[in-house]
């Protein structure tokens, strides 16, 4: 029989949380959430007094769960219909339309293993972010390395959350790149994803990681391209592309 078509549900906002100056977390309680998995999205409709609608795709960053909490990390696009909406006006309490999952082929669950290399520019950690959580939440988490290029320091999404996802020492090591700005003492990377960078992601897992690539374009395909030339198999590698974000 075929799937029938995702409705439209209207989502409560449960929290709001500032992520950076222009990049927020939305938790929403939707209800009868179907569960979701890690790398999925849902889509977000507004509808306007008279009638117009302006509808988006957001990546879930929660990792699934049984209690209808779904949450988006949306950044800010000064000239964008939904985002600014969602910064400026929604409060906790509003109600947002949503429909979803959505999404078969950017996954992943515990059931599929690893390693896992994980590589994301800008608001391309959302996706990411959920399959960290859900890692982090299974008794005997595959071994994992995420390679994050941001503007400056303070456009690290998550930043504290990643900190102790890392402090767990359970298998995660987190390799931040700035390319615009650095802290003073700053001792990462200071540049675009590289090959040598790649080189040194895959020193830690071995060499045929399953990899999860999400950002703009460009880094997408250079991150994609770096590490087919490298050896990894091609169909081990999984890509989203974003609109230009770092």
């Amino acid at each position: 029989m075929p799937s029938q078509p995702l409705g439209w549900k209207i989502a409560t906002v449960a929290e709001i949380r500032d992520e950076t100056s222009d990049v927020k977390s939305f938790s929403l309680l939707v209800p009868q959430w179907q569960t979701h998995r890690p790398g999925q999205h849902v889509d977000v409709r507004l509808t306007a007094a008279d009638g117009y609608q302006a509808q988006r795709s957001y990546s879930i960053a929660s990792a699934p769960g049984p209690d209808g909490r779904v949450d988006l990390t949306v950044e800010r696009i000064a000239e964008g219909e939904v985002s600014p909406y969602f910064h400026d006006v929604l409060v906790t309490g509003d109600e947002v339309e949503v429909r979803g999952p959505i999404g078969g082929y950017f996954v992943w669950e515990p059931s599929f293993g690893g390693p896992l290399l994980l590589i994301a520019g800008g608001s391309g950690v959302v996706p990411l972010m959920a399959i960290l959580r859900e890692r982090a939440g299974v008794d005997a988490p595959v071994s994992a390395t995420l390679m994050y290029s941001s503007r400056t320091w303070d456009d690290v999404i998550y930043r504290d959350e990643l900190e102790q996802l890392a402090a767990n020492e359970d298998g995660l090591r987190v390799l931040h790149t700035l390319t615009r700005a650095q802290p003073p003492g700053w001792t990462g990377f200071a540049r675009r994803i590289d090959r040598p960078m790649l080189e040194e992601a895959l020193g830690g897992i071995g060499p045929q990681p399953l990899t999860y690539i999400c950002g703009p374009t460009l880094l997408v395909e250079a991150a994609a391209n770096g590490l087919v030339e490298l050896g990894v198999d091609a169909g081990r590698i999984r890509t989203e592309r974003f609109g230009p974000t770092s």
